[in-house]
């Protein structure tokens, strides 16, 4: 689910016109603040669950940062845009944001 479509009065509220890159830079900076706040309250609740889901995110969310950050200075050393990194985050973190908020039901081996 994009955070954008739940908040129609923020969007309404900017003009929006079609080859204004400083809009989209913008657009895209401040909805991967709002999605990225919604993926580390979903983390938080999930590592305060504690057990092995857990420590299994705590790993994994230390292994994507590092591994985010390495392709983000590769795509800037390519020679990629701001705004193209910061749509690579964002393509991160709403998959993040649908891994987390999915509800999954293991069941137990008898």
């Amino acid at each position: 689910m994009n955070i954008a479509h739940t908040w129609p009065l923020m969007a309404s509220l900017m003009v929006r016109r079609s080859n204004d890159w400083e809009y989209r830079t913008m657009w895209n900076w401040m909805m991967l603040g709002l999605e990225s706040n919604r993926v580390i309250g979903l983390r938080i609740a999930k590592l305060m669950r504690g057990g092995k889901a857990a420590q299994r995110e705590a790993q994994r969310m230390v292994s994507e940062k590092v591994l985010a950050a390495a392709k983000a200075g590769t795509s800037l050393m390519a020679g990629a845009s701001g705004n193209k990194i910061v749509e690579q985050y964002r393509r991160k973190v709403a998959a993040n944001a649908k891994r987390l908020s999915s509800k999954r039901i293991r069941r137990r081996r008898k």
